[in-house]
């Protein structure tokens, strides 16, 4: 089975990327299933109804979030309802939604998804994202072999050492946030595919998304400036894993950019 794994959508430019390259991508190299990380879809911070919808409709299996998932309250409501929309599972069980979900395809396979948040220099969350994803890779595993775990981090430290963790466990784990796409993907010694963060799908011309000149201006005088959403060099951005159906190991591993003018 071929996955295809995509980093932090951002914004219009980013759903557009995804609409024009992922069923070109899904029939040229035959992927199977898709996952990305949504959190940043509607104007770069949160995610609607609506966007998350045109995700969805456009071969995207399975949306993951992170610690924007509640910027926008409209979505409550879908995370109760579509399975197919995770919330990171260390929130409480209180919170909308669900952290975990295993997806039928139309071949009768089962994929499971595991969403978690990291605690290094982000929100303050108590429940522990290694004790988290263990517990729901337990519960999925009597479905499926096959299941994917994004950990919604700041630190790389601790996405290499989740990765450690649940290596053999799972059949990949993916890091996001950072939109910084790194050059350290590999099958771990038990078969786990692992890289730190998939990047970021959208405007690559910019400051993880945003346009440059207001965030230098920022960086130069610490005063408030308007973020505004950058729209040139767009690209999608993430990675294709290859695994055997019967274990659920890893075979193959390897990072994607894709410009989204090779598309139109």
């Amino acid at each position: 089975m071929k996955i295809l794994l995509i980093g932090d959508i951002v914004g219009r430019h980013g759903r557009e990327a995804v609409k024009k390259i992922v069923p070109e991508l899904r029939k040229d190299r035959c992927i199977d299933f898709v996952i990305a990380n949504a959190e940043n879809i509607a104007g770069g911070s949160g995610l609607t109804s609506d966007t998350a919808d045109e995700l969805l409709n456009s071969q995207v299996d399975v949306l993951t979030a992170g610690d924007h998932i509640w910027k926008k309250k409209e979505i409550y409501e879908k995370l109760e309802k579509d399975k197919r929309i995770l919330r990171p599972a260390n929130y409480p069980d209180e919170c909308p939604g669900r952290g975990s979900t295993v997806v039928k395809l139309g071949s009768g396979k089962k994929v499971g998804a595991v969403n978690v948040l990291g605690r290094v220099f982000m929100d303050n969350i108590d429940a522990c994202p290694f004790k988290t994803a263990e517990i729901k890779i337990k519960e999925i595993s009597k479905e499926t072999k096959i299941i994917l775990v994004d950990i919604h981090a700041e630190a790389t430290s601790e996405k290499v050492a989740l990765g450690r963790f649940l290596d053999g466990k799972v059949s990949a784990i993916f890091g996001t946030h950072t939109h910084v796409q790194t050059a350290d993907e590999k099958i771990l010694p038990h078969g786990s595919a692992y890289i730190t963060d998939l990047g970021m799908t959208g405007a690559q011309d910019s400051v993880i998304g945003r346009k440059v000149g207001p965030i230098v201006e920022h960086f130069l005088t610490c005063m408030p400036t308007k973020f505004e959403m950058a729209d040139k060099d767009v690209e999608l951005q993430g990675a294709i894993v290859e695994v055997d159906e019967k274990t659920g190991k890893a075979v193959s591993i390897e990072r994607v950019k894709e410009k989204i003018e090779s598309y139109l």
